[in-house]
C-alpha cells in the first residue's frame, strides 16, 4: 500500500512542481508515450535476455511483494514456533519412531493439519520435515552442529532464490538511466535529420528527446530503485520464520528447557512479528 502511495506522491510532486513553476506539460506528455516505448521496450528486452522463464515469473512475484508486503503474518510465526516445538517434544518424549510418520508424510499428519497455512508453505515445510527426517533416520545420533550446518545450507539456498527478483530489479534500476540516454540520443538523431526546420520546431524536438533522459532517471531513482529496496525489506522479513524454526530445532537438540527454547526463537523475530512469551506459552498449552 505504501509503495502505491509513494508513487502517487512522486508523480504529483514532480509533474505538479514542474507545472507550478511555469513549465508546459503538453510537450512532456506528448513525448512521454514514445520515450516510454523505447525505454520500456529496451528494459523488457534486457530482462528477458538476462533471465529464464522461472526468473521472469519470480520477477513478477517480486513486484507483487513490493505492494503486498511480507508473506508471513504474526500468527504464522507463532504457529511455526508452536508446531516445531511440538514436533521436537514428540521426538524427545517418544523417540524417532513416533515422529517419523509426521515428517515423512506431513500431508497426513495430525500435527501439521492444525496449521494449514504452514502446510501450504512448501519451503518452510521442507525445512522442518527434511531436517527432522534426517534426525529420525540417524536414530538421533547426529551431532547438533552437523544438523545446524545442514539447516544453514538449506536456508542459504532458499534465501538465495528469494533474493533473485530483488537483484534483478536493482539491476534494472541501474540500467534505466542509460536506457533513457539511448532514447534521448535517438531523439537527437531524429532532430538532426530535421535540421532545416524552423527553430521553434527544432526546440520542441530537442525537448522531446530530453524527456527520454528525464524519464530514465525518474523511473530508476524515483520508482524502481526504491522498489528494490522495499522488496529487500519484505524478503528479509519473510526470512525470519525460517530462523525461528532453526532456533527451535537446534535449542531442543541441545536439551534446553521448553520456555528457553521458545524465548530463543521469539526474541529473534522483528517487532512486527514478535509475540509475547506468555502468548506463545499459552499457544503451546492449547489456550
Amino acid at each position: 500500500m505504501y509503495a502505491a502511495i509513494g508513487i502517487v506522491i512522486l508523480i504529483v510532486m514532480v509533474f505538479g512542481g514542474f507545472a507550478f513553476t511555469g513549465g508546459a506539460l503538453g510537450p512532456v506528455l506528448h513525448a512521454l508515450p514514445h520515450e516510454m516505448l523505447i525505454i520500456g521496450g529496451a528494459a523488457l528486452g534486457a530482462l528477458v535476455t538476462g533471465n529464464n522463464l522461472h526468473g521472469l515469473k519470480a520477477l513478477g512475484g517480486g513486484f507483487s511483494k513490493v505492494f503486498k508486503g511480507p508473506k508471513h503474518t504474526r500468527q504464522d510465526h507463532i504457529d511455526a514456533i508452536v508446531l516445531t516445538t511440538k514436533l521436537m517434544k514428540l521426538l524427545r518424549a517418544e523417540g524417532p519412531v513416533a515422529l517419523e510418520s509426521h515428517v515423512t508424510e506431513p500431508q497426513s499428519s495430525a500435527l501439521f493439519a492444525e496449521f494449514p497455512r504452514l502446510l501450504a508453505n512448501h519451503a518452510l515445510t521442507s525445512l522442518i520435515c527434511d531436517t527432522l527426517t534426517l534426525i529420525v533416520v540417524s536414530s538421533g545420533t547426529l551431532e547438533v552442529h552437523a544438523v545446524e550446518e545442514v539447516m544453514d545450507n538449506a536456508m542459504k539456498q532458499q534465501f538465495h532464490e528469494m533474493h533473485e527478483p530483488q537483484h534483478a530489479i536493482a539491476g534494472l534500476a541501474d540500467a534505466l538511466p542509460a536506457l533513457g540516454i539511448v532514447a534521448a540520443v535517438l531523439g537527437v538523431v531524429k532532430t538532426m535529420g530535421s535540421i532545416d526546420q524552423p527553430p521553434a520546431v527544432l526546440g520542441g524536438m530537442i525537448g522531446s528527446a530530453l524527456v527520454g533522459t528525464f524519464l530514465g532517471v525518474l523511473l530508476a531513482y524515483g520508482m524502481v530503485s526504491p522498489m528494490a529496496g522495499r522488496l529487500k525489506q519484505v524478503i528479509e522479513a519473510d526470512e525470519q520464520i525460517f530462523h525461528a524454526v532453526k532456533q527451535v530445532v537446534i535449542a531442543s537438540l541441545h536439551g534446553w528447557p521448553q520456555p528457553l527454547v521458545v524465548e530463543g526463537a521469539r526474541s529473534g523475530l522483528g517487532h512486527d512479528f514478535r509475540p509475547g512469551l506468555s502468548e506463545l506459552l499459552d499457544a503451546l498449552r492449547g489456550r
